[in-house]
């Protein structure tokens, strides 16, 4: 008995300190695999013996947050869910009721409030009993209104998220490899401890509302209180009405959606919920679960054994990371190979030897991750040298949270531009597809790319790259296809994608908005400023200007100009012909590159585009304009016009 209680009160040591570092945005500890896994073996050894800390993670919804916010009570306790693995269970739990399904997702949960219309508070889940008040950021987080058409007191709780499109391009954008984010969940938690809303904003926040708390006026459907807050214009999660019957077909078909990769936005599992509020109302609280508010069900990660071949080192920037190659083995419906490991103290966590036996999930039906080593032997060799340039290597500590990492010592090393290379044929930038860091990192070495220009002239190099390893005539042809598309670009892609310190696709849309990219070109021959374009300033136009007077960077441009074809765009005229309308653009488009290109049409007429529907909807563009999609739906609720991208253009394209 004394050793159960001695192992409980080691677990909950344990799953605390990892609690504090997934609430409060630091490295990961654990992953969620090994949390679930130890908060199981604990759950169980408490209902065994009846020994329950205070302090279990099993009695407590969340973790107390660091940062200088101001702390305050809930006004209604922000409960966690049970969690199942089993379909059987939530059957069980749905009975003879109808209930709804929606994603969990995996971000941070934000309880808003409004009074009189407006927008009063916004607090962190915490504990759960008490939050922090981060309403500064308001202008800052996406997905919510300021004002609402509803003058009594309605408090609604959603889960703030960064999809994982965003989190791509912003952890390329990271120098430093110690301070990157592991994952969205993290980044979305370290960006809601800073205390610059500017900064904040150009992370993408985006608040999902997952269910409506309290409002004054009676209304117990559950589906209905989150169709009224669409209305009122929140983002709203996605959700299907089923039964218990139909529950297993259901989960079955959305955990597809998440396995074929079409999820953007990260989940971790799925929740039910009773349409019936005043029902789910009525249940007891056990610890600190509310036994009717919902029930969580969490995939059953499939752990997979194979054998490690051997570490591959890989240099970007300055820091060499090491990514697991190991013999192919089937994971959740797919083949999988390689799985990275982050850096070094990850090696030691671990436990990775030269040879050993590696326990594989795909973390989120995703990213292959290692969970776990068997019949570790040998030391594993740790590189004396840069793989790019050869020069020696160095460990490093961060100071800020005692991460090891493996770095080149040489500063001129080529794989420094690699970040650039990234940002240039990212989505924002030129919009390449195929060319991934690691496949720009192999055309570095091969001395295939030098500087930007280069990209467009790798055709000459097709026949040797065909013959590498991992390439295929179909797969060079792709990338071939990809490049000559790009060589037609919108003048804020191309800005962004030369990559000058300070100056992202905000930065690029506010010039070319303002002055137009032919302006932009002069402006920077004459070594003239850009201070006075609203939202640039001193600092950003030094940027630009210290940029440009570097040789190398204005050889660079003008290599780029001669294989490029800019898109005209006039500048951004007030009371354009757009002046005053809110478009939603959803679905594939045909006439324009892209929805961003779409975007920056509507936005330099003078209109706004949202990525909701809401009574403040101009008109919704779809070319699917019968389409049973909730935008499609919400609009004709409102009745807000749905056109295609051929009707938009005949009415508004002059």
């Amino acid at each position: 008995m004394e050793e159960k209680k001695q192992r409980i009160e080691e677990l909950v040591q344990q799953l605390n300190k990892a609690s504090a570092a997934y609430y409060n945005g630091q490295d990961e500890i654990m992953s969620n695999y090994e949390w679930d896994a130890l908060f199981d073996e604990l759950t169980a050894l408490e209902q065994e013996t009846g020994y329950i800390l205070p302090e279990s993670p099993s009695q407590n919804a969340g973790f107390s947050e660091e940062g200088s916010g101001a702390k305050e009570s809930h006004e209604f306790p922000a409960l966690s869910l049970a969690k199942t693995k089993q379909v059987e269970k939530l059957m069980e739990w749905a009975g003879d009721r109808e209930i709804w399904l929606s994603w969990k997702l995996d971000g941070l949960t934000l309880v808003l409030t409004y009074d009189g219309g407006r927008l009063t508070r916004i607090l962190t889940r915490g504990n759960g009993i008490i939050g922090t008040n981060i309403t500064f950021l308001k202008d800052a987080i996406g997905g919510f209104p300021q004002t609402i058409d509803y003058e009594g007191h309605l408090v609604v709780r959603g889960e703030a998220a960064i999809s994982y499109t965003d989190f791509a391009m912003i952890n390329d954008m990271i120098e430093d490899d110690d301070e990157k984010y592991a994952n969205p969940r993290n980044l979305a938690s370290g960006t809601l401890n800073l205390e610059d809303p500017a900064e904040v904003k150009e992370r993408h926040v985006v608040f999902h509302a997952f269910t409506l708390v309290h409002l004054d006026e009676p209304m117990n459907s559950w589906g209905e209180r989150m169709n009224f807050l669409e209305k009122l214009g929140f983002t709203v999660v996605d959700r299907e009405k089923t039964d218990a019957l139909g529950l297993p077909e259901v989960v079955e078909r959305w955990t597809k959606r998440v396995e074929k990769g079409q999820m953007d936005i990260p989940v971790d599992g799925l929740v039910i919920s009773y349409d019936d509020t005043e029902y789910a109302a009525s249940g007891n609280v056990t610890g600190h679960h509310a036994t009717r508010a919902g029930l969580a069900f969490k995939w059953q990660d499939e752990a997979v054994d194979t054998r490690l071949s051997y570490v591959e080192w890989s240099c970007a920037v300055s820091t060499i990371s090491p990514v697991a190659v190991f013999e192919p083995v089937q994971i959740e419906g797919t083949t999988v190979s390689r799985a990275s490991l982050c850096n070094l103290s990850e090696i030691e966590r671990l436990g990775i030897g030269r040879n050993c036996v590696l326990s594989v999930i795909k973390a989120n039906k995703i990213i292959p991750k290692v969970i776990a080593v068997k019949d570790a032997g040998g030391e594993l060799e740790i590189p004396k040298e840069c793989p790019v340039c050869h020069a020696p290597t160095e460990i490093r500590i961060s100071s800020h949270s005692g991460t090891k990492t493996l770095h080149c010592t040489n500063p001129e090393c080529t794989a420094k531009n690699v970040k650039k290379f990234t940002r240039f044929v990212s989505k924002w930038g030129m919009d390449i597809d195929g060319l991934s860091i690691q496949t720009m990192l192999r055309f570095i070495n091969a001395g295939f790319i030098h500087e930007f220009a280069d990209i467009y002239h790798l055709k000459e190099h097709f026949d040797e790259i065909t013959r590498m390893e991992g390439f295929g005539e179909k797969s060079v042809a792709n990338m071939d296809h990809s490049i000559e598309k790009s060589r037609k670009v919108h003048p804020v892609n191309f800005i962004f994608a030369l990559c000058i310190p300070f100056i992202g696709v905000d930065a690029g849309k506010k010039i070319v908005g303002s002055i137009g990219f032919d302006a932009f070109l002069q402006r920077l021959e004459k070594g003239e400023g850009f201070e006075d374009i609203d939202g640039i300033g001193v600092e950003r136009s030094n940027s630009i200007r210290s940029w440009y007077a570097q040789e190398s960077n204005r050889s660079l441009l003008q290599h780029l100009l001669a294989e490029l074809s800019i898109e005209r765009v006039e500048p951004k005229r007030e009371g354009g012909a757009l002046s005053g309308m809110v478009f939603v653009i959803t679905g594939d488009v045909h006439h324009y590159k892209n929805r961003d290109e779409f975007k920056a049409y509507v936005e330099s007429q003078g209109g706004k585009v949202t990525g909701s529907v809401s009574k403040k909807t101009s008109c919704l563009v779809n070319n699917d304009v019968e389409s049973t999609s909730s935008k499609n739906k919400k609009a004709k609720e409102l009745g807000i016009p749905i056109i295609s991208e051929e009707e938009f253009i005949a009415r508004y394209v002059h």
